[in-house]
């Protein structure tokens, strides 16, 4: 049985390593069109070609992530589909392979493709991707997001505080700073304005530059008085970390699971509606289990009887799966964030499905024949 597992083994892998190279290519093209609009745009000191081909490069983790579940199922369709269809496979259940032992031997491969998709995207992905933004924001200019930057909230005792951070430049440091603060009823404190910002080695306190104050004070009479200072430096208290505004800049499918963690739990300590964060949370501990499914979702191919010529369409089969997978799993966690689902049934619902049809299918397929 050694001989069957080592020969199993080596087909799939070889198979996926084809597979996922291919698409890999695909999206390194689709990617090298997109940035060439970029290229050349800040002069000839600028976003060159070299630049970009760096990009796409330090891009290929989170695409290769986010394939590898998608991989597994159209590689593993093809070799258990050529298997049956030279009759290697008919040969190997002679020799003592049966439905259970085929299928623990496809579950111990796809324990090494779920630590594989685990480290990629916890690790790998993240770090690559915070490399390209560097990349692009020397390049560039600076790293943000949407239209006013991120907006982050900390509760400072009966006080709160609303953080908007324009952008971060390449040397790490913050810019365009506004600070509102509230009173316990929610009335405007003050507000302060800076042009940079950088955290303090304590890691309780940011150092602002070019700081422009107003501080609201309500009078006897009724009146609000305001007074407007303007200060060259100032030391802000806040427990806000670099992490937690790179977390509010990146995209969250692109963040580690830790770091999600950590967000999350910051978001619900300043009461702040923590769903879209939790679903990516949970997506990341149940993406990387779908490898399973796929490979028990592969078995059943390696049990149907075909002529010469039958593999290309099994292995479309294969691919409109695993793109409706794909699919699915984007739009659960669309509707789960809209309808305002538990986040965690919302990010496995696509695993749980495509586990019913694959134990269907090598329950009809397999153990009824």
């Amino acid at each position: 049985m050694k001989t069957i597992r080592r020969l199993i083994y080596r087909e799939v892998i070889t198979a996926v390593a084809f597979v996922t190279l291919a698409f890999l290519a695909l999206f390194f093209f689709f990617d090298m069109v997109d940035e060439l609009r970029w290229v050349g745009r800040a002069g000839a000191s600028g976003y060159q070609l070299s630049h970009a081909l760096l990009f796409i490069a330090l891009s290929l983790p989170q695409h290769l992530y986010e394939l590898l579940p998608i991989t597994v199922l159209i590689g593993t369709i093809f070799v258990m589909a050529r298997l049956a269809q030279s009759s290697e496979f008919t040969i190997m259940r002679t020799s003592g392979l049966g439905p259970w032992r085929a299928l623990s031997t496809l579950l111990m491969l796809g324990c090494a493709f779920v630590a594989v998709t685990f480290t990629i995207g916890d690790y790998i992905a993240p770090a690559s991707e915070r490399a390209a933004s560097l990349v692009k924001a020397r390049r560039l200019g600076q790293i943000s997001t949407g239209a006013t930057g991120a907006w982050l909230k900390e509760r400072q005792g009966e006080h709160s505080f609303a953080v908007n951070v324009r952008a971060v430049d390449p040397n790490g440091h913050l810019r365009s700073i506004r600070v509102f603060e509230f009173d316990a009823r929610g009335r405007v404190a003050s507000t302060l304005q800076a042009e940079l910002a950088t955290f303090d080695d304590s890691g309780q306190a940011w150092n602002l530059q070019q700081v422009r104050r107003s501080i609201f004070e309500q009078q006897a009479n009724g009146d609000m008085r305001v007074t407007r200072l303007q200060e060259p430096a100032l030391q802000w208290p806040t427990r806000i970390s670099p992490d937690m505004v790179s977390a509010s800049l990146l995209k969250p499918d692109k963040m580690a699971t830790i770091d999600l963690f950590h967000y999350i739990r910051h978001l619900e300590a300043n009461g702040q509606e923590p769903q879209r964060y939790a679903i990516e949370f949970w997506r990341k501990v149940f993406y990387p289990l779908s490898c399973l499914v796929m490979v028990v979702l592969a078995l059943p191919f390696a049990y149907l009887h075909f002529r010469s010529g039958g593999i290309a369409g099994y292995v479309f089969g294969g691919v409109m799966a695993g793109i409706s997978f794909f699919l699915l799993n984007n739009v659960f966690g669309h509707i789960g964030n809209l309808q305002n689902w538990s986040p965690w049934l919302t990010a496995a619902a696509p695993g749980l499905i495509y586990t019913l049809l694959s134990l269907a299918a090598f329950g009809w397929l397999v153990l009824r024949r």
